[in-house]
């Protein structure tokens, strides 16, 4: 064999083994690419997933948020209403049609927010604010009584209505600070 003919067999074992090579690498390069591309698609969405739920639970808790504190304006206004009228039930003046009238609008408007904050949860708040609504209402309920008996007996029934008052502080106090625990944890669930 002549120096021509094998230098011309090295070129084409060269190229061939140059060939060989570069469809192997290409194939390895392509399973490559295919799996980093899967890796970063899986991590953009895991990405997305967890944005998406962290904005989920911050509206969730804004929401809570405002569950809260509609609810205590509720039960403040009500509140404010007993304390201006038990003076004069208390007297024996009595309940004007207008103070009645307002004092179970107030009762069923704290209903109303307590009812829309079970949306939110979670259902401890719940069972308090259904606490406080049951509370305020027995008060409600206390003090119309009084006004409503032809001949009240002044301290059984007072003490009632006191009792009932007592009482429905004390589940606005305990709504209040596990309201604020709820809306200050970061790691409160969602549901």
């Amino acid at each position: 064999m002549s120096d021509a003919t094998g230098t011309v067999i090295s070129g084409v074992i060269a190229f061939a083994a140059a060939v060989i090579g570069a469809v192997i690498a290409g194939r390895y390069a392509k399973r490559g690419a295919e799996a980093g591309g899967r890796k970063a698609v899986e991590a953009a969405l895991a990405q997305v997933h967890g944005q998406a739920a962290a904005e989920h639970w911050q509206w969730v808790r804004s929401q809570r948020h405002q569950s809260f504190a509609a609810l205590l304006a509720a039960y403040a206004t009500l509140d404010e209403v007993l304390a201006r009228t038990a003076p004069g039930v208390r007297n024996g003046t009595g309940l004007d049609e207008a103070t009645g009238r307002e004092m179970r609008e107030r009762a069923l408007e704290l209903q109303a927010k307590t009812s829309q904050l079970a949306l939110w949860g979670p259902i401890e708040a719940n069972s308090l604010a259904y606490a406080i609504m049951a509370k305020s209402v027995a008060a409600v309920r206390a003090l119309l009584h009084i006004e409503s008996v032809s001949t009240p007996s002044p301290s059984v029934e007072w003490s009632s209505f006191e009792r009932a008052r007592d009482e429905m502080a004390q589940a606005h106090a305990t709504f209040l600070q596990r309201a604020g625990e709820i809306i200050r944890d970061p790691r409160q669930p969602v549901g």
